[in-house]
């Protein structure tokens, strides 16, 4: 096999046998990303829970302070009196039954619903669309409050919500290759701050096991987890 200069250059600068501190992490992962478009960063943390367990399901909110860095497109389902709170705070989409009407006829072209318990029951009937594309708005992450117009901006400043998935493991895009070190490294600090206050006390043994750092078309870099015990 033919290696290509990329993929040799990549060679040379990652040492897959070796543990990074996360911000010798950040500066790699900008080395070796080779895509000609701005890859978003990726972080994964597996842990040592059960999330076939309820009392093991990690779930939870993290604001990174550099956001993302990508565009999050925010439908917000309210009634009419809520609907300039919505505008004003920037939603790029407003309304309740035309858009569960579209919703209803496949439109998903969205990243985050945010709505009010009032109307929770009209979108109820949403699930089946909604649940296995992570749309469901909930009140745990925010997106069900009265608040409107203040979830928007969170969500609009780069507010995430995660959860462990079936095989353990947490994984979130922290930013993009265009974000300088400084900025990945503190995006990626916050986010596996916020995982370590959520470990169940039920999980035992060694809660954060792994840690990776990527890009979208890159190899992981392996994160020392010492550092976060």
């Amino acid at each position: 096999m033919k290696l290509t200069k990329n993929k040799k250059s990549v060679i040379e600068k990652l040492d897959t046998t070796k543990v990074y501190s996360i911000e010798e992490a950040a500066k790699l992962v900008k080395e070796i990303t080779t895509t000609k478009f701005d890859a978003s960063v990726d972080i994964d943390v597996r842990l040592g829970v059960d999330p076939r367990k309820a009392n093991q399901m990690v779930r939870g909110v993290v604001t990174l302070p550099h956001g993302t860095g990508k565009e999050t497109k925010v439908l917000v389902l309210c009634t009419p009196d809520k609907e300039k709170e919505a505008v004003d705070a920037g939603a790029d989409f407003v309304g309740l039954d035309e858009y569960i009407e579209k919703i209803k006829g496949g439109w998903t072209d969205i990243d985050v619903i945010i709505t009010m318990p009032t109307v929770m029951a009209k979108i109820g009937a949403l699930g089946r669309i909604l649940g296995p594309r992570g749309l469901m708005p909930n009140p745990k992450s925010g997106t069900v409050t009265m608040d409107i117009g203040k979830a928007v901006q969170e969500i609009k400043a780069g507010k995430i919500d995660f959860k462990v998935d079936k095989y353990g493991i947490v994984h979130s895009a922290i930013g993009k290759v265009s974000f300088t070190p400084e900025k990945i490294a503190e995006n990626a600090i916050e986010f596996i701050s916020v995982i370590n206050k959520l470990r169940p006390s039920s999980a035992k043994g060694t809660y954060i096991k792994s840690i990776y750092v990527s890009s979208t078309m890159s190899q992981g870099i392996s994160i020392d987890t010492k550092a976060f015990v």
